[in-house]
């Protein structure tokens, strides 16, 4: 017998729905089923985090450009566990707590008798995203523990029917965000399910060899995830999240059946296989450098998605708009996240600080709604951000004399103004580099500079070189603006500090031959006595060897020092190695060469080099 032949029989019923389909299209997908009835279909080796959508840009995605600023909701039963199970705290993500406590799904399910979010007002929820200055919300429907967060009537592993709360939380919440103008969304684990036997992930309970992926996508995920496309109303995004069980043309069917329901609805690429609609970044993870097109970068707002009663590192208000103007500087979203306990309480620090940042919003919010990435790329003071005819310049990091440098202004100049206060500011351009004095601080978090302008503004990403000015503490040399040669290559290391806490860090790599070098080229401003600094990451097995800096037509020799192993799920370490204090006798652009000695082991994994002006 087929083990799959149920899912073949409920797709065929699916094509005679729409019988507007043309023949070939209708042949294609009768060839496709059938032969996906034959084979099996196992999880298949898929990044956890699919980042790549189709390449053709969806038009529906410019409202979602011009948002900028989301908010992310993960709330289940996890809530409820606040992050303990049987007297053990646990540390992390909260929502991973059935994983990480190995859970049986029998014991799991008994939570859900005690779970009444009684606190809960769908009205409050929402008052809070208008004044955060949200644009959109997305919330956990049905997370990895197999709870469905809404009246589902294909499961009864829900909070209608295993819940004393008995109502339906989503139904509220999408009537009410919607009247206060916010794009609404589900979230939903497509293949991920620790409750059911054929889903994917949970291996203490059920055998792998067992489970039939197909059947559990047939019986509950498409059946639910209909469920959330044709029972709530309009839906401006569908979170997918964590692909498997699916090949391509699998997923290609899943998504043309969706968006069949719901043409204009927006789809993460953690659909998975390259065909998600806007681009999803790692958790917690900024590119590097602008990217063009639709994306996302998603964030806790303290450790952990899911609530946790001990987690407390929430990020403060200016956190969150350096955060933002980050993010929009590269021409993407933030989309922060919020974890309700389990009575249905914001947590009182998330509350408090998302109203801090719709007030510093209702000031400055020009700089970032509707914005694209910055022209002028990140500079010692911050970033920038761009519309037609304006440049916003973000102090991230105001320079101790006042004086802020912005170079590659090749435009006329037609006024410089305070932001939030619309005060003139006199400036000076000389060689296509704008000078101006800064007013005082009047912003809690960060201020802003507009600069309008007629004509088209360069972009000066393509030939950046970076500013050291002896105006700031540090002037730190991102990897990201060096050049390698060799076997040295670039490479982004993911690693935790918690439990799926998930830091995302660029580093030069593979420096093993003398030939393995990395040069960073900048633009000093102020001559003076400066002192180098290496960051990077250094294992036991590299220490102790000889590095080689070339700088300024001198040699320094210096010896590496051990950090700590490289290892997706813990820490990785970064030391600040002084390695030499040099003088810079008069302005202009240096470089600064770095390499191993002889043949060796890596050398190191290199973050940054900082130069730090002695006064």
């Amino acid at each position: 017998m087929i083990k799959n032949q149920g899912t073949y029989l409920s797709n065929r019923l699916t094509i005679k729905r729409y019988p507007n389909m043309n023949k070939l299209r209708k042949t294609a997908i009768y060839l496709f089923l059938f032969f996906s009835t034959i084979y099996h279909s196992r999880a298949q080796d898929i990044e956890r985090w699919d980042k790549n959508a189709v390449g053709k840009e969806n038009p529906n995605t410019t409202w979602f450009q011009d948002a900028k600023f989301g908010m992310f909701i993960h709330w289940g039963l996890y809530s409820k566990l606040a992050g303990v199970w049987e007297d053990k705290d646990y540390y992390g993500s909260g929502e991973w707590l059935m994983h990480q406590a190995k859970i049986p799904a029998k014991a799991y399910e008994k939570v859900a008798a005690t779970f009444n979010p009684t606190k809960f007002n769908a009205e409050e929820w929402a008052e809070l995203a208008k004044d955060a200055g949200i644009k959109y919300m997305v919330i956990t429907a049905k997370h990895h523990e197999g709870f469905a967060m809404y009246d589902s009537k294909v499961s009864d592993f829900t909070i209608v029917k295993a819940s004393p709360y008995a109502k339906d939380p989503m139904k509220a919440l999408a009537n009410a965000t919607r009247k206060k103008g916010i794009q609404f969304g589900f979230y939903y684990s497509q293949f991920l399910d620790w409750h059911e036997p054929n889903g994917g992930g949970n291996k203490w309970d059920f055998k792998e060899a067992d489970k039939d992926y197909l059947k559990y996508y047939k019986e509950k995920s498409i059946p639910q995830l209909k469920e959330l496309l044709t029972n709530y109303g309009k839906l401006g995004i569908v979170w997918f999240d964590m692909p498997g069980g699916l090949n391509k043309q699998q997923t290609q069917a899943l998504v043309d059946e969706m968006h069949a329901l719901q043409p204009q609805s927006l789809f993460s690429s953690r659909v998975g296989q390259g065909l998600g609609d806007y681009r999803t970044f790692g958790d917690s993870e900024v590119p590097a450098t602008p990217i063009k097109g639709a994306w996302e970068s998603i964030y806790t707002h303290n450790d952990s998605w899911g609530y946790i009663s001990h987690d407390m590192n929430f990020k403060t208000p200016e956190e969150i708009t350096q955060l933002l103007a980050n993010v929009a500087s590269k021409g993407g979203n933030l989309m922060l996240n919020v974890g309700p306990d389990g009575e249905g309480n914001i947590p009182y620090y998330s509350e408090k600080y998302l109203r801090a940042t719709g007030k510093w919003l209702d000031k400055n919010g020009e700089s970032i709604y509707g914005s694209t990435y910055g022209l002028v790329p990140a500079q010692p003071w911050g970033v920038s951000t761009s519309k037609p005819g304006k440049l916003f310049l973000h102090l991230l990091n105001p320079p101790k004399d006042g004086k802020i440098r912005v170079p590659g202004i090749n435009v006329n100049v037609t006024g410089v103004t305070q932001l939030n206060s619309n005060t003139k500011l006199k400036y000076e351009i000389k060689d296509q580099i704008l000078y101006l004095n800064l007013p005082p601080k009047t912003d809690l978090y960060h201020s802003v500079i507009a600069v309008s302008f007629n004509g088209q503004l360069n972009d000066g990403y393509l030939n950046s070189v970076p500013t050291v000015s002896a105006a700031y503490d540090q002037n730190m040399l991102e990897v990201i603006h060096s050049k390698t040669t060799g076997a040295a290559k670039m490479q982004t290391l993911t690693y935790s500090h918690y439990f799926g806490d998930w830091k995302h860090t660029t580093c030069v790599t593979n420096m093993v031959k003398p030939e393995d070098q990395v040069t960073f080229e900048f633009n000093v401003t102020e001559p003076g006595d400066y002192k180098i600094q290496l960051e990077y990451a250094c294992p036991e097995e590299s220490a102790k060897q000889e590095g080689i800096m070339e700088f300024n037509h001198k040699t320094y020799k210096f010896q590496t020092l051990r950090t700590s192993e490289y290892t997706s799920s813990k820490p990785l370490l970064f030391i600040k190695h002084p390695v030499a204090t040099v003088t810079i006798e008069k302005p202009g652009v240096y470089t600064l060469n770095l390499r191993p000695e002889n043949n060796t082991k890596e050398l190191f994994k290199l973050k940054s080099v900082i130069l730090q002006p002695i006064l």
